[in-house]
């Protein structure tokens, strides 16, 4: 027999989802001003929600952007404490013309639903309210101390709560972090994350002249800015996909070779893979190493934009005066973001064009990280997924960054526990994002499941 509050959630999966929904139309896109309010009323909406099941202390925190949003309930004495984060802003959902439904009208279709945010991370985030709102509502308690945090700022950054962890760290006690934002290795595989790559995120900026010019009359005398930055980006990387910036490589930490023998047993088709989540003709990379090895525990360097010079219809002969690249630096353990930034900054301007001005900017950063998989969370985790989905739990990296977990390591000296439900080909940051419905609902039960075996961890709390 179920527990009460697993009997609560699945007695009210079909009001769930219809609150989920009401969520994912609010076009909550932390990244352009113009939705501003959006993302202050979802914030708005999630505390109203949070205050509805019964949880306590609810309120918006401010930030120099979008508000963190904050509520407790710890009255389990003797229980351990847990903080439960989220994000709710969201990507913007260009290009609009290849969204087979509205990106904020959320659409069911062969048992996922369609939406912006529906899996990264408003759909995921929203399966611990609900899992928190089953156990209130079933039991008139919750069986461990919960503290939540939200954010608006995850997909522009996360400045605004990094700052506050960092300055408030008495305000988030807490024993351990429950983090959804992350995904199953295969449908129906419960699996938890356990390693991240961190990240650099800059811009490269190259000035060859103080205003655009003719090229019919200038070119062949004038430095042309988007061909020296192009100089510059053809000399980041080999054509083996392996970095060129000295030193880069010198301090990483490889994965075990029982880590790799792991991956190794992973049901992973890597043709399967290229055609149907990546869509290339090939998989190019550093030779030697596998897929999972190059996006999980290898750093890499991708190109995002080229934004400048002249890109409307027709013809414009224009010698641009500027251009820029957004350039990021995917980072693996024994990586830091700072020496790296240092070490790709003075190589970009050893590099560059004589004749040309080069800025090199940092636009945010993040740590990798690796969780232990022997402490008491990630065991509680572990017999929680297994109870709810009959499978043994697999342990994963993610080539992704959740810059939030380094913070709650560095300052608040808490492990996270990654239990996320979505899928490969759930479309993160492109069109026809989605979130198998399925995994929606057996994601709340999981989540009730883990808290109920955690709150019978013993030991001295660390979040009243």
């Amino acid at each position: 027999m179920p527990s009460p509050a697993i009997a609560f959630a699945q007695q009210n999966q079909a009001r769930f989802l219809e609150e989920l929904k009401a969520l994912l139309r609010i076009p909550s896109i932390s990244t352009l001003p113009e939705h501003k309010a959006d993302v202050r009323h979802a914030a708005e909406v999630l505390a109203a929600e949070l205050k509805r099941i019964g949880m306590e202390n609810v309120h918006l925190i401010a930030t120099a952007g979008h508000p963190l949003v904050y509520a407790d309930w710890l009255h389990a004495s003797g229980t351990p404490t847990a903080l439960l984060y989220g994000h709710y802003d969201v990507q913007p959902p260009d290009p609009l013309d290849e969204w087979l439904s509205p990106p904020f009208e959320p659409t069911e279709r062969n048992g996922n639903l369609y939406a912006r945010g529906a899996v990264d991370d408003k759909g995921q985030m929203y399966m611990h309210i609900k899992a928190m709102e089953s156990l209130l509502a079933s039991d008139g308690k919750l069986p461990l101390n919960v503290r939540v945090i939200l954010e608006g700022e995850e997909e522009v950054g996360g400045e605004g709560i990094a700052t506050y962890v960092a300055s408030q760290p008495a305000e988030l006690k807490a024993d351990f972090a429950l983090v959804s934002d992350t995904e199953m290795f295969a449908p129906g595989l419960p699996t938890l994350c356990v390693g991240l790559r961190g990240m650099i995120y800059t811009e490269i900026e190259v000035r060859s002249s103080r205003t655009d010019l003719h090229s019919g009359m200038y070119g062949g005398a004038a430095p042309n800015s988007f061909v020296s930055l192009c100089q510059i980006v053809a000399k980041l990387k080999d054509e083996s996909g392996r970095i060129l910036i000295p030193g880069i490589y010198d301090n990483i930490i490889p994965p075990s070779s029982e880590e790799l023998a792991a991956w190794k047993s992973l049901p992973f088709d890597e043709e399967e893979y290229r055609e149907k989540e990546v869509g290339s003709k090939t998989l190019p990379g550093e030779p030697g190493y596998s897929v999972l090895e190059r996006t999980w525990a290898r750093p890499t360097l991708d190109v995002h934009g080229m934004p400048g010079g002249f890109t409307g219809a027709g013809a414009k002969t224009v010698i641009p005066a500027k251009a820029t690249a957004k350039v990021s630096i995917r980072l693996v353990p024994g990586m830091n973001p700072t020496e790296t930034f240092a070490r790709y900054r003075d190589f970009v301007q050893h590099i560059a064009s004589p004749g040309v001005d080069v800025d090199v900017r940092l636009i945010h950063s993040g740590e990798p990280c690796l969780i232990p998989v022997d402490n008491p969370y990630i065991q509680a985790a572990t017999a929680a997924l297994h109870e709810i989905w009959g499978r043994e739990t697999v342990f994963i990296r993610s080539g992704g960054s959740i810059p939030i977990v380094g913070d709650f390591a560095r300052h608040l000296n808490l492990p996270s526990v990654m239990m996320g439900f979505g899928l490969p080909d759930d479309n993160l940051h492109a069109p026809n994002e989605k979130f198998l419905i399925a995994n929606f609902h057996q994601g709340i039960e999981s989540i009730i499941r883990f808290l109920e075996l955690t709150g019978a961890i013993t030991g001295e709390p660390a979040g009243k």
